[in-house]
C-alpha cells in the first residue's frame, strides 16, 4: 500500500457523521443541512435540455482534451469575464471532470518529491483536497492561517523567508472555503514575485467566482496577471493556472464539468499527465456545459437568490453570534464562541435539539502556528431554497438564546 495514505485525515463530512452517531435529533423539527456545500437551486432547463439532446455521443469516445467547441465557449467566458486578452482554447484551455479532481492531479504532475522537505503551500482553513493531493504527491502541506483582520484572507508575509524555496505548488482559494475572503490586486503582486523568484506554480481554485454579495465581481487570478503585465510574451501567466466549475455557477454539481486554464507550459504538462490518468468528459456534458457557459442570465438569477438569503439570515444571526457577509461564495463563516460553547458542541447540540445541520470550523482547519484558526467558529452552507435557509435561522437564534 502507498505509505502516504497513513497521513491522510477523515473528510470532514465523516467526521460530522461520527459527531452525531447517537444522537436522535428532535422529532418535532423537520431535518435542514447547511453542513454540505452542495448547491440545491434548481437546475436551468436549457441545460438539462442540452444534455439530453446529445446523448447520441454516447456511442463516441471522447478525447482528454476535450471538443473544440466546449475548449472555445470556456476561453470566451473568461474573455468576458474577466476582460483578458483571448487564450489560445488549443494550448491554454482543458476541459475536467470537476474541478476537484483536477485540483487533485495538478500536485501528482507538479511536485517533484525527489526533492528534500517538498512543500504544497495552502490556505487554513481549506478545501481538504489540497492536503491529500500534497501527501499523495510525496510533499508536505504548510498551511497559512486565515487573518480575521484581512476578513480571513491568508496572511503570505507571515510565512518565514526560509520556506518559500521548498514551495513547488501554491494552492490558493479566492473566493474562499469557508471564509469567502478574496485576494487583492496586491495580494496576487506578492504572490506573483514570489512564485519569479522560486519558481512554484500557482494553482487558483475558483469555483466561486461568480457567487457574491456586493455589485463588483471578485477579482480572478488571470484578471489580476493582465493587469500586472503577465499575460503576454513568450510565457503567458507564467506559472499560474486557473482552476473553474459549473457546479456552483450553473447549479448543476452532478454533471462533474469544470476547466483548467492558463500557463501554456504548464498546461502541456498537465495534458499530457492528463492523458494516462485523467477521465474524459462525455460528449453530451460538453454539449451542456457549452450552453451553460455561453449563457449569463442564469447565474445573475442565481446569484440574487443567494443576495436575497445572505440579506435576510445574515441580521438574524448578528443578533445571537458573530457573522459578517461574506467577500463572495455561499457560507456564513461564524464566530459561536459568544454562545459559551465550542464550534463541535456547538453543532452536535444544534442538531439534537433542532435537527439543523452545521459544519465546525475545526473541522476544516488544521493546527498550524500554534492555533487551529477554525476553533470556535461553524460553516454555514446557504445552499437550500430561501424559506428553508430562513427557517433554519430562525432555529438556530432560538437555539442560542435558550444557551442563556
Amino acid at each position: 500500500m502507498n505509505p502516504h495514505l497513513d497521513k491522510l485525515h477523515p473528510y470532514p463530512f465523516e467526521k460530522l457523521r461520527q459527531l452525531f452517531a447517537g444522537v436522535s435529533p428532535n422529532p418535532a423539527c423537520s431535518a435542514i443541512s447547511l453542513g454540505i456545500g452542495e448547491p440545491k437551486h434548481p437546475t436551468p432547463a436549457f441545460i438539462e435540455r442540452a444534455l439530453t439532446h446529445s446523448v447520441a455521443g454516447l456511442a463516441n469516445y471522447p478525447s482528454t482534451v476535450g471538443g473544440e467547441p466546449l475548449r472555445a465557449a470556456i476561453a470566451g467566458w473568461l474573455e468576458r469575464r474577466y476582460g483578458i486578452p483571448a487564450l489560445d482554447p488549443a494550448t491554454m484551455v482543458l476541459p475536467v471532470n470537476g474541478s476537484r479532481e483536477a485540483l487533485f492531479a495538478i500536485a501528482q504532475c507538479i511536485i517533484d518529491a525527489s526533492k528534500p522537505d517538498a512543500l504544497a503551500m495552502c490556505p487554513n482553513p481549506f478545501y481538504q483536497i489540497y492536503e491529500g493531493a500534497a501527501y499523495l504527491a510525496g510533499a508536505t502541506p504548510y498551511f497559512v492561517n486565515s487573518d480575521p483582520a484581512r476578513n480571513f484572507a491568508p496572511d503570505y508575509g507571515s510565512v518565514p523567508q526560509d520556506v518559500w524555496p521548498r514551495v513547488q505548488l501554491l494552492y490558493v482559494c479566492s473566493p474562499g472555503n469557508p471564509t469567502g475572503a478574496t485576494l487583492s490586486l496586491d495580494d496576487w503582486r506578492q504572490l506573483f514575485a514570489l512564485s519569479d523568484r522560486w519558481g512554484f506554480l500557482i494553482a487558483a481554485d475558483e469555483c466561486y467566482s461568480e457567487i457574491y454579495t456586493g455589485s463588483a465581481p471578485p477579482l480572478g487570478a488571470l484578471e489580476a496577471a493582465h493587469q500586472l503585465g503577465r499575460s503576454g510574451g513568450e510565457r503567458p501567466y507564467r506559472n499560474l493556472i486557473v482552476f473553474s466549475s459549473l457546479s456552483k455557477r450553473s447549479n448543476v454539481p452532478g454533471m462533474r464539468s469544470g476547466f483548467v486554464a492558463g500557463d501554456p507550459a504548464a498546461m502541456k504538462k498537465f495534458l499530457l499527465y492528463r492523458t494516462y490518468c485523467g477521465g474524459a468528459m462525455s460528449p453530451p456534458v460538453q454539449a451542456a456545459s457549452i450552453a451553460a457557459w455561453n449563457d449569463e442570465q442564469h447565474v445573475i438569477e442565481n446569484r440574487a437568490l443567494y443576495k436575497e438569503k445572505f440579506a435576510l439570515i445574515t441580521p438574524l444571526l448578528k443578533d445571537v453570534m458573530d457573522v459578517e457577509m461574506p467577500d463572495a461564495g455561499f457560507y456564513l463563516w461564524a464566530d459561536v464562541r459568544r454562545t459559551g460553547l465550542s464550534d463541535v458542541e456547538f453543532a452536535r447540540r444544534l442538531y439534537a435539539d433542532y435537527n439543523v445541520t452545521v459544519l465546525p470550523g475545526s473541522y476544516l482547519a488544521r493546527e498550524a502556528h500554534g492555533e487551529n484558526p477554525g476553533e470556535g467558529r461553524i460553516r454555514m452552507a446557504l445552499v437550500a431554497g430561501v424559506d428553508e435557509v430562513l427557517e433554519a435561522a430562525n432555529r438556530i437564534v432560538q437555539f442560542c438564546q435558550g444557551l442563556k
